[in-house]
C-alpha cells in the first residue's frame, strides 16, 4: 500500500511528534520528516508518549495536530491496551457481554495495513459531504436527490445507477460508513432499531430502512467484498485489506468500540458530523 513508502501527517504533526520524543531534533526536523522509517519507528517506540501529550492538551490538541495523526496514535494504543486484556466487550441493546477474543483483535490491529486503513478511514468521516443529484425516473420526469456520503440508503440507490467501472467509490464508502457506525456508534444502531429498555424493535415510519448490528455487519461483509473484486481496488493496491475486512469484520470493529469508549466518548461530536444516517 501507498502508505508504506509515503507518510500520511503534516508538517505540524512530525513537529509535535518531535517535540514530544526528543525535542532536541526539532531543528533537524527537515531532515527526516520525509523519511517514513524514522517517523514509523520514533512514533511506534514512543506511542505512549505521545499518546499522555495528546490526553493532558485536551481539546487544544486538535489546533497542532490534524484528525489522523489523532487516531494513528489512539489506534496503536488501543492496540497495546486490548494486547494486555483477556476479553473484549461487545454492547448490545440491553447488555454488555465479555468476548474472550482480544488476542485475534490485537493481531488483527498489528497488520499496518489494516492499521493505516482504519486511521484513513476515520479521518474521512471528519467532514461529512452532501450532494443534490438529478436522476431521471421516466422519459420527461426526473427527480432530485439530496443525500451526503453517511446516508446509506442513498449510496446504495446511487450506485445501482451507474455502470461497474464506476462503482468501486459506492462500495467502498458504504462499507466504511457500516464499520463506522458499527465501530464508533453502536448505540446509534441500537437506539435506532430497538427500544433500549425492552430490547424489542421500533416500528418504521419512514422508507428509510432500519438497520440493527447484524444488518451493519452484513451489508459492510457484503460491500467490502464488492470492493475488493474491483479493478480500481487492484490498482490502488487495497485488495488485501479489502479481504481482510470483508472476512473480519467483526474483529475490525472491535478497536473501534474501545477508542469509542475510552478515547473518543466527549470528542466525538466535535470530531465527527455524524447527524443521523
Amino acid at each position: 500500500m501507498g502508505s508504506k513508502t509515503t507518510i500520511p501527517f503534516s508538517d505540524s504533526d512530525i513537529l509535535f511528534l518531535v517535540e514530544t520524543v526528543e525535542p532536541r531534533l526539532a531543528d533537524r526536523i527537515d531532515t527526516f520528516k520525509d523519511d517514513p522509517v524514522i517517523v514509523e519507528g520514533m512514533l511506534e517506540q514512543e506511542a505512549e508518549r505521545v499518546f499522555q501529550r495528546i490526553t493532558t492538551m485536551g481539546e487544544e490538541v486538535l489546533a497542532r495536530i490534524s484528525p489522523r495523526f489523532l487516531f494513528e496514535v489512539l489506534l496503536r494504543k488501543t492496540r497495546r491496551e486490548i494486547e494486555s486484556q483477556k476479553y473484549t466487550v461487545e454492547r448490545t441493546a440491553t447488555q454488555r457481554v465479555p468476548v474472550f477474543d482480544a488476542n485475534q483483535v490485537a493481531e488483527f490491529l498489528a497488520n499496518r495495513s489494516v492499521l493505516t486503513y482504519l486511521a484513513d478511514m476515520l479521518t474521512s468521516f471528519v467532514r461529512i459531504e452532501s450532494y443534490v443529484v438529478t436522476t431521471r425516473v421516466r422519459k420527461g420526469i426526473w427527480r432530485k436527490l439530496r443525500f451526503n456520503d453517511m446516508d446509506i440508503d442513498c449510496l446504495t440507490e446511487m450506485c445501482q445507477t451507474v455502470d461497474e467501472e464506476y462503482r468501486f467509490g459506492f462500495y467502498k464508502r458504504i462499507a466504511d460508513v457500516c464499520l463506522f457506525i458499527s465501530g464508533m456508534y453502536p448505540e446509534y444502531a441500537a437506539f435506532d432499531y430497538r427500544y433500549p429498555s425492552l430490547g424489542e424493535a421500533r416500528p418504521s415510519f419512514t422508507r428509510r430502512l432500519r438497520r440493527d448490528m447484524a444488518d451493519y455487519e452484513e451489508e459492510g461483509r457484503r460491500f467490502y467484498k464488492l470492493a475488493a473484486e474491483h479493478q480500481s481496488a487492484r490498482l490502488l493496491e487495497l485488495s488485501e485489506v479489502f479481504w481482510l475486512l470483508h472476512g473480519n469484520f467483526a474483529v475490525a470493529k472491535k478497536p473501534l468500540n474501545f477508542m469509542s469508549e475510552h478515547y473518543l466518548q466527549h470528542r466525538k461530536s466535535t470530531l465527527f458530523g455524524l447527524r443521523g444516517e
